[in-house]
């Protein structure tokens, strides 16, 4: 079986990558990264360490490589063999690999009338959505129809940490031990592929915005709050118990949203908070704040980390958000000089104030109950210095 990956970055190979050759898939990465892709060819396989107390390494073998930049031919007739494809390389990537996976599909559909399913796992909402709408850019009117018959795209939802590291062999990767990777049963063509790690679910959407909620929401406490504190790492951060109290209060108020709009079994979700915060913790995984916090525009956004939600919260509960208040006061804090939207937010804020700020970058109204608790946390928030 062959499976085509885009995207031979930590996560494609520490990740995708290490489940695809446990369900005994050869896997063909194509990245533009040409020493990457050379050392690929070279030694057919890496090392996948798992990154905690009792560490293993797993050895991931039958691999591949083609650059997507130099040999793009490569990739399309890779994806005329392919049994699956899958990209691991950020939201914002997407549309600019899909004019190379249209010719190959288009290619494959000419000679291979086999269903194949193409799955985003990308850190956001609706990824395999995005990808196709995106390839479909690049179609003729009359080509739809059949590559409706023939292609699937299902959304997928996908958490596994892999922290900022340098290796010595360049291809070796470091992960932490826990993973998800959901799949939208809906979107599915044909057979589904079958890796064991993949969990088909009905309904996304509850999956989705509980990775969202806990672990994206949980992860923006250290790295805003911590950066706010003088903290460099993740690690750091969690020891300091502020943070390990805004934290359990952030996750249990986006916990309350999760669990009267899904019908969470209210124990079962405080034990999957317990376990994330838990992560957050691990040693062997430590993460820079700044690289965690990067983006602080995208993640204040209506509909990201935060802000969602924080209003969502005052919908169903009808109670103003204490400690998610908090990190998005913090977040305003941020600062990152080699991250430009941190410097773009800094310069709002010092042309229009943090209210002001805050309403350009989140959409929020001027008499949004959000807004006001997000207000008053800023003054609070001078105490923890």
């Amino acid at each position: 079986m062959l499976a085509v990956h885009f995207g031979a970055g930590n996560i494609g190979r520490g990740f995708i990558g290490e489940l695809l050759f446990k369900a005994g898939y050869h896997t063909t990465f194509v990245d533009v990264n040409e020493a990457v892709i050379n050392e690929l060819n070279a030694k057919k396989e890496y090392n996948v360490i798992l990154a905690a107390e009792n560490s293993e390494t797993l050895t991931v073998k039958d691999v591949s490589g083609i650059n997507s930049v130099s040999d793009p031919d490569d990739v399309v007739d890779a994806i005329v063999k392919a049994d699956v494809v899958t990209t691991a390389v950020g939201p914002n990537i997407l549309p600019i690999i899909a004019e190379l996976i249209a010719r190959g599909l288009r290619k494959r559909a000419a000679r291979n009338l086999e269903a194949l399913n193409l799955i985003a796992c990308e850190n956001m909402i609706g990824g395999s959505e995005l990808l196709k709408e995106k390839v479909y850019e690049h179609l003729a009117p009359a080509e739809r129809g059949k590559f409706d018959e023939l292609f699937g795209f299902p959304n997928a939802a996908v958490d596994r940490i892999v922290p900022n590291q340098s290796n010595e062999d360049l291809l070796t990767v470091s992960v932490e031990p826990y993973y998800e990777w959901v799949v939208e049963r809906a979107g599915i063509k044909g057979v589904a592929p079958d890796v064991d790690g993949i969990t088909y679910v009905d309904d996304l959407q509850p999956y989705i915005e509980r990775k969202l909620f806990t672990v994206n929401t949980g992860h923006a406490v250290p790295a805003y709050i911590g950066q706010y504190m003088g903290y460099e790492t993740i690690n750091e951060a969690m020891q300091d118990p502020h943070i390990q109290e805004i934290i359990n209060g952030a996750l249990r108020e986006s916990g309350e949203v999760l669990i009267q709009t899904y019908d969470f079994n209210r124990e079962t979700h405080e034990e999957y908070i317990d376990k994330i915060i838990a992560r957050f913790k691990n040693p062997y995984i430590s993460d820079d704040v700044k690289r965690v916090g990067r983006g602080p525009i995208r993640k204040l956004g209506a509909m990201d980390r935060l802000v969602r939600p924080a209003t969502e919260y005052v919908e169903v509960t009808g109670k103003n958000p204490v400690y998610l208040a908090k990190i998005i006061a913090a977040a305003l804090h941020f600062h990152d000089e080699e991250d430009d939207e941190a410097v773009k937010l800094q310069e709002i804020i010092a042309e229009d104030g943090y209210e002001r700020a805050l309403q350009k970058v989140s959409g929020l109204e001027s008499d949004d109950r959000v807004l006001t608790a997000v207000l008053e946390e800023l003054e609070k928030l001078k105490k923890l210095k």
